[in-house]
């Protein structure tokens, strides 16, 4: 194979469709702070999610910061091992301290049974993350949080455009951050945003996003530069155009997967049955026991054939240094997604991967 081929490339609309935008840009010479684009963005961004509110960010580690913060988030927060560093990092820049519980079998998302045994007197909230897309057991999750007084914030980097039997998976907790990394369903190259519930709340959100501001001569709290610029606002409208043609796309190259890779034995894919609507962000496959080579081997020889998968997410979090010396990091406490560390490998999917490229892939894993 002549080039490489990564578990994710950025769609891309015609650059002749940007051009138009990029002269407006300079012609309003508004480059940031809530310019036209960026108030365009998000109420069509609200249109097509299904929300009311969202506020827009430089970034998703930026706006998970912000969230915190906004909500008044302190002590100790539950969260999962199994994420990108991100999750986490974002309550170490608030003085949190992370408490990690382990993670379902089947759906690698935070697992609702065990987080009343690690809820203390200093808990005050819990971070889920919608892993590769798949919704939370929203439910259970809010009623645990609901009976302790505790808030709900979602890491929903994955999961743009979801939704679960009542609607987008983006209206559950008390804040939900998106990622608009180049790598996502739905990119501006680089972005997030928080959806909230009401006006009151997004006020505060875009006053901590933009140093704490108010107005000109008035400052009510101690935020960060958070602000989307003018540009990648602009791209994100152009995206918002081909969005749907590309979760198509993903949904046609997903179903191909697991045509072609449910009778391998020793390799298992991750249900997504009970989802109404998925975006197909990712494909994680996990490589059991019984399968030939060890994850890692199959690992290699992909790569030896310059098709670039991702051990997502390995190692976990809990396994940093940052973080392994916190009680609730211990192997002994997270033997699930200790394994799912152990296992998972998320193969190349996005508009555009040709089918040969596939079939490739999919035939060198049925015959290790």
């Amino acid at each position: 194979m002549n080039r490489p081929i990564y578990v994710t490339r950025p769609y891309l609309p015609p650059l002749e469709e940007l051009i138009p935008s990029l002269q407006q840009i300079w012609d309003n010479k508004v480059l940031t702070n809530g310019g036209p684009f960026h108030q365009q963005l998000e109420t069509a961004l609200c249109s097509y999610l299904g929300v009311t509110h969202v506020s827009l960010f430089t970034n998703a580690t930026i706006a998970l910061v912000t969230a915190l913060q906004a909500l008044r988030v302190t002590g100790e927060v539950i969260t999962t091992p199994y994420s990108f560093v991100a999750t986490s990092h974002s309550l170490l820049w608030n003085g949190i301290r992370p408490v990690f519980v382990d993670i379902d079998p089947d759906t690698l998302n935070l697992n609702p049974d065990l987080i009343e045994s690690a809820i203390t007197p200093h808990t005050t909230a819990i971070m889920p993350v919608h892993c590769y897309g798949h919704p939370c057991d929203t439910g259970a999750i809010q009623r645990i949080a609901d009976n302790y007084n505790l808030k709900v914030i979602y890491d929903a980097a994955h999961a743009f455009g979801v939704e679960d039997d009542e609607g987008s998976i983006l209206r559950h907790g008390d804040l939900s951050i998106l990622s608009f990394h180049a790598t996502k369903v739905f990119n501006t190259f680089e972005g997030g945003a928080i959806v909230c519930p009401d006006a009151r709340s997004k006020t505060r959100i875009d006053q901590l996003k933009n140093f704490g501001y108010v107005d000109e001569v008035t400052v009510v709290a101690p935020g960060i530069n958070g602000k989307m610029s003018e540009f990648n606002a602009a791209l994100g409208l152009h995206q918002l155009n081909y969005v749907g043609r590309a979760i198509e796309e993903r949904r046609v190259i997903d179903r191909a997967y697991r045509e072609r890779l449910h009778r391998i034995r020793g390799i298992r894919c991750l249900d997504t049955t009970g989802e109404r609507v998925p975006n197909y962000s990712y494909f994680p496959i996990l490589v059991e026991a019984d399968y030939p080579v060890s994850r890692d081997d199959l690992y290699s020889g992909l790569k030896a054939l310059n098709i670039h998968p991702r051990r997502y997410f390995y190692p976990l979090i809990s396994n940093f240094p940052m973080y392994k010396s916190l009680s609730s990091a211990h192997p002994n406490n997270l033997p699930v997604a200790n394994s799912a560390a152990q296992k998972v490998l998320c193969l190349p999917i996005f508009p555009g991967l040709e089918m040969s490229v596939l079939e490739e892939i999919t035939d060198f894993i049925a015959t290790r």
